[in-house]
């Protein structure tokens, strides 16, 4: 049963002063970069709730509260509202990557992977990597380069892998929703909604290797050169909030700051669909008390 959020002044003024002194919000890359450094300072991430038991107060535009095992929806708000999902859209690059098998098959990097904007990974044409690898950054680091390779090599072109992406987001139910690229960088006819989100997240979490993907706090990604860097995942309630089990981060400034989370209690399974916050700090927030509230129902 959906519950509706009733707007309570205590508890607004409890998350307000809950916030640290001081908070900020990162300056981006780009104005169109999905993702950001691993290195943020950003501040602890807590959840903030009502003693009533009542739905967290959110400043997103649009937010979905589901149970991840069955798909009800516990929480809703404008949840049909079309909205541009930034590189949260990346959960379905990597569910038609995924079952399209051959993980550990190679690929060489070409010129065209390479030409898009930030965040990048940094591969270079003639380079050598494993889908799996570039999976797995491309989850926890959310790079624009690495989105275009596997899609490249999934499809031909990132043209026809968008035309693989809307047939899996039909078969999903997604049909208030249209893809034209596989990392969510602003697009004419680009867009989905929080419930078209969440039955993409709810097909994203049934499966193990991108649920073991989206899970990693970090990674240690080496590169076709025999380098080694590690990249912090860009989820910070998945960070700083010991019952978040994942998903994906997205940001751009026609999106806004978005995230799709998911979490797990004593049995309990639950995902969260955040979009369209104005404020990073508020994004952390509202998703974690949100997480938290689902969790305790």
């Amino acid at each position: 049963m959906i519950r509706k959020c009733i707007p309570l002044v205590a508890a607004a003024l409890l998350a307000a002063l809950a916030l640290p002194a001081g908070a900020t919000v990162t300056k981006k890359k780009s104005a169109n970069s999905t993702a950001q450094a691993g290195g943020d300072p950003s501040p602890i991430v807590t959840p903030v709730l009502d003693p009533s038991g009542a739905t967290p107060q959110t400043r997103a535009a649009s937010v979905v509260v589901a149970d991840a095992v069955n798909g009800q929806v516990l929480y809703e708000k404008n949840s049909n509202e079309t909205r541009q999902p930034a590189s949260t859209q990346k959960l379905l690059t990597a569910l038609v990557i995924v079952e399209s098998g051959n993980l550990d098959k190679s690929f060489r990097i070409q010129l065209s992977d390479t030409q898009t904007e930030e965040v990048k990974l940094g591969v270079r044409p003639g380079e050598i990597y494993t889908r799996r690898e570039l999976l797995q950054v491309l989850l926890v680091h959310s790079v624009n380069d690495v989105a275009r390779a596997l899609a490249r090599d999934n499809a031909g072109s990132v043209e026809a892998f968008a035309e693989k992406m809307n047939a899996k987001a039909l078969e999903l139910g997604m049909r208030h929703s249209h893809f034209v690229n596989p990392n969510g960088l602003p697009a004419p006819e680009q867009y989905s909604t929080a419930r078209d989100m969440t039955r993409l997240a709810l097909a994203a979490y049934r499966s193990p290797t991108i649920r073991g993907i989206v899970s990693m706090k970090s990674l240690n990604f080496q590169f076709a050169n025999g380098r080694v860097q590690e990249f912090k995942n860009t989820n910070h309630v998945l960070r700083d909030y010991p019952y978040c089990t994942g998903m994906k981060t997205g940001y751009t400034q026609a999106a806004g700051h978005c995230l799709i989370s998911s979490g797990s209690k004593n049995g309990r399974e639950v995902i969260v669909v955040t979009l369209g916050d104005k404020d990073r700090a508020w994004l952390w927030r509202d998703s974690c008390s949100l997480l938290a509230w689902g969790l305790s129902l």
